[in-house]
């Protein structure tokens, strides 16, 4: 029994034929759609390029960029495909757009969520490229803000990549947000010292530091009194904020702090606590004129001050007697 091919030979070969005849439809499709990709990156840089000049543009150049290559693209697309397949219709691919536009957007929701949360980001500029930021953990300068993620370097040298949608919903602290930045410290001085007159050897430090603003003005203001100190803050404006600036700038501030105050007899005490020992017993306690801790001074002969030493002696001979009567006693 002989088995007859010529159906399928006729169909292949109308297939290759098929092929043949589509095939410089496809070649010009792939290189009218290489011409609209190449024009679609030439209009991104050239609008990166117009916006790069100003910083406040950046941002908003980047938006543009992204949006016409995107858009160059997708024409180039619609163009290709309706070389390949004259009979399709800008109404069906609209169609099918929607259709499939609805299913990707089921399918990547958090990339379409951090691709619109991008755009926010980038239109609104909270921050910008080159702007140190502090978000939860992390801290450092704005690399790169693409329409996924925002790249930040830390300082010690790591890059972190943060999703938009976590940058836009969240805080974040922009450091460099403006051209001024204000500094402050805790100093702790003796209970003893002169409060005006250590105000006033800080604020000369202060003065004496090259980079510190004069306008606004340095001021030190007393916020505690502590267990074992009075402690005064210190506060001073820079420019500009940046990290690295910052930190040399306050080492600056504070070594002319300490070495001013130590100088001129100030003291900057460790803590320090004090334990008054006094007899709590029924003899003696309530009598004010024998206790001092927290009881107000009496009117007449305070008591003497006596070492730890010579308490435990006197509570030794004490217990002594009283074990030599009970003794005598029996």
């Amino acid at each position: 029994m002989n088995f007859d091919y010529s159906p399928i030979l006729g169909k292949m070969q109308a297939m290759v034929n098929g092929f043949l005849a589509l095939l410089p439809n496809v070649v010009l499709a792939i290189v009218v759609f290489l011409i609209f990709f190449l024009a679609a990156k030439g209009i991104r840089t050239t609008v990166r390029r117009l916006t790069q000049r100003r910083r406040r543009t950046r941002n908003v150049g980047l938006v543009l960029g992204r949006l016409a290559q995107g858009t160059t693209i997708l024409i180039g697309l619609f163009v290709a495909l309706s070389i390949i397949i004259p009979s399709l219709e800008a109404g069906d691919l609209i169609q099918l757009l929607g259709i499939s536009g609805v299913a990707i957007g089921f399918a990547f929701r958090d990339i379409l969520q951090n691709f619109l949360a991008g755009i926010l980001i980038l239109l609104t500029e909270p921050f910008q490229i080159d702007d140190q930021i502090i978000f939860k953990d992390f801290e450092g300068t704005v690399e790169h803000i693409e329409t996924r993620a925002t790249t930040i370097r830390t300082y010690d040298g790591r890059r972190i990549v943060i999703p938009n949608s976590e940058l836009f919903t969240n805080s974040v602290l922009v450091n460099t947000a403006f051209e001024n930045r204000r500094l402050e410290y805790g100093i702790g001085i003796g209970y003893g010292d002169d409060i005006e007159t250590a105000k006033d050897l800080i604020l000369e430090a202060i003065h004496d530091t090259d980079g510190v603003l004069a306008h606004p003005a340095a001021d030190v203001i007393v916020v505690d009194l502590a267990d074992s100190t009075v402690n005064l803050r210190a506060r001073w404006w820079v420019q500009p904020p940046r990290r690295a600036e910052v930190l040399d700038m306050q080492d600056q501030v504070l070594v002319n702090i300490k070495n001013k105050l130590t100088a001129s007899g100030i003291d900057m005490p460790f803590p320090t606590q004090q334990i008054l020992f006094h007899d709590q017993t029924e003899e003696t306690d309530g009598d004010r004129t024998r206790q001092r801790e927290g009881w107000p001074a009496s009117q007449g002969e305070d008591p003497k001050p006596r070492s730890i030493g010579g308490s435990l002696r006197q509570l030794a001979e004490i217990r002594s007697d009283g074990n030599g009567r009970s003794a005598s006693e029996s």
